[in-house]
């Protein structure tokens, strides 16, 4: 099933920072003149409509200096091979990232593990929607790429690798200094369809590999000086990532 972009879709967070909507995942583009950093991708059925989300900034994959991964699963990483393929582009991710994202080995809920969900509000109209956009489909990052140094990237943006592990092995957030800005990934999010509530929030347990460590890491996200936080699923919060983390922290107790 193929996101069809609307208006609404692309979100103005801030400077040159776009959050994207696609199906019940974001991405974000960080414009720099005609060049731009893409972090995550979409699912394998959103390629469409990234491209489409490119176009209407005035940008084209070309423009890509490299996609940057929060982490390997497939509503995330689900254009990024074909962008590295066709276009040349780098995919970068936290190094403990890198084996997830060749696919030496799936760090991804089960489907079984789902069904046994599905008697849970908002679970099987998910799972029908992500297998439609590609949730199983095999698309591995055949040559992925670990951070070259640390500290600040020298991409557009010049995003901050937060390393956020927990909901992955390898789960990265980026920090955008000079615009304010967090983009959490699944560290934090603000909405999904198998949640019953809004705000701030850890995707449920099924989801994350280590749910201890999740929770830990939410105390990496609100030492981030910033007035934003874009998460990998839901709407922008508008607010300090400490704000954000406290929520969180106190609805998974």
């Amino acid at each position: 099933m193929a996101k069809v972009l609307k208006d609404d879709d692309v979100v103005h967070v801030g400077d040159e920072v776009y959050a994207v909507s696609g199906s019940n995942t974001n991405w974000v583009i960080i414009k720099e003149g005609d060049s731009c950093t893409l972090i995550d991708s979409g699912y394998p059925g959103d390629y469409a409509a990234l491209l489409t989300s490119l176009n209407t900034l005035g940008l084209t994959p070309d423009s890509v200096a490299a996609v940057l991964i929060t982490h390997a699963h497939n509503d995330h990483i689900g254009a990024a091979e074909r962008l590295r393929i066709a276009f040349d582009i780098p995919v970068l991710m936290h190094e403990a990232e890198v084996p997830h994202a060749r696919r030496d080995f799936l760090d991804q809920v089960s489907i079984g593990k789902v069904l046994g969900q599905a008697w849970r509000p908002g679970v099987l109209p998910w799972a029908v929607h992500a297998l439609l956009a590609g949730g199983t489909t095999h698309v591995p990052v055949t040559a992925p790429s670990a951070f070259p140094t640390p500290g600040p990237l020298s991409l557009p943006g010049s995003p901050v690798p937060v390393p956020t592990p927990g909901h992955t092995l390898g789960h990265c957030a980026y920090h955008l200094p000079r615009s304010g800005i967090l983009i959490s990934g699944d560290a934090l999010v603000t909405a999904h369809p198998t949640s019953r509530i809004t705000g701030p929030q850890l995707l449920p347990d099924m989801f994350h590999t280590d749910r201890a460590r999740a929770l830990e890491s939410l105390t990496e996200l609100a030492a981030v000086d910033a007035d934003a936080v874009v998460p990998g699923h839901g709407p922008v919060y508008h607010g300090s990532p400490k704000d954000a983390a406290v929520m969180a922290f106190d609805r998974a107790h």
